[in-house]
């Protein structure tokens, strides 16, 4: 049975000013290949080429970047596999319930992405994100991740390797308003991350 997924007053705020960041090419883009019905195909599908690889990364980048639970774990398939740290979910509403949680503990989270790797319906990621507690300690998290995802473009599994290293707010790299990273934002390899 599909689900639908209901539109409520909050999510077309966020999704509005997720939005708001986007080019008009992106916005058309994002509009179709996230919105709709879920159940869609999800472009850039697999095999991957590097265009094509990097182009999944940044999607999965500004999505993230939104804190919308519900519209991250759009990208990923009903049944999909996660180990993230020590903790291990299935399905697409246990990984919105734990994005809820996360983003509750990480505030200001702003996020990197960077292609590392990939081969036919796989990539493999690096990222760092900075974010502070809810008593003002700064970290920046960094990690890997194993990504396959179906025909259809959906992630249907995810692995990954996060640490955190506590940093000083003066030590902070990515200042950007909260949302999607701006297009002359360096990237990780920039940043020397």
């Amino acid at each position: 049975m599909l689900r639908r997924w209901r539109t409520t007053p909050w999510k077309q705020a966020t999704q509005s000013v997720f939005k708001s960041c986007l080019s008009e090419r992106e916005s058309r883009f994002y509009r179709l290949h996230t919105m709709n019905n879920p159940e869609n195909s999800r472009l850039p599908l697999p095999p991957f080429d590097n265009e094509s690889a990097i182009q999944k990364v940044r999607i999965a980048e500004d999505a993230w970047n939104t804190h919308n639970p519900e519209l991250v774990s759009l990208a990923y398939t009903s049944d999909s596999i996660w180990r993230n740290r020590s903790e291990f979910l299935s399905g697409r509403e246990a990984i919105a319930q734990f994005l809820t949680r996360k983003w509750l503990k990480e505030l200001d989270y702003r996020l990197i992405k960077e292609l590392w790797a990939f081969q036919d319906n796989r990539i493999a990621v690096r990222f760092a994100y900075e974010w502070h507690d809810d008593s003002g300690n700064w970290f920046r998290s960094y990690g890997n991740e194993n990504w396959e995802f179906d025909e259809h473009g959906f992630m249907r599994w995810r692995i990954a390797s996060i640490n955190d290293l506590p940093i000083h707010q003066s030590e902070r790299k990515y200042h950007w308003i909260l949302g999607r990273r701006p297009d002359d934002h360096p990237g990780l390899s920039d940043l020397n991350l």
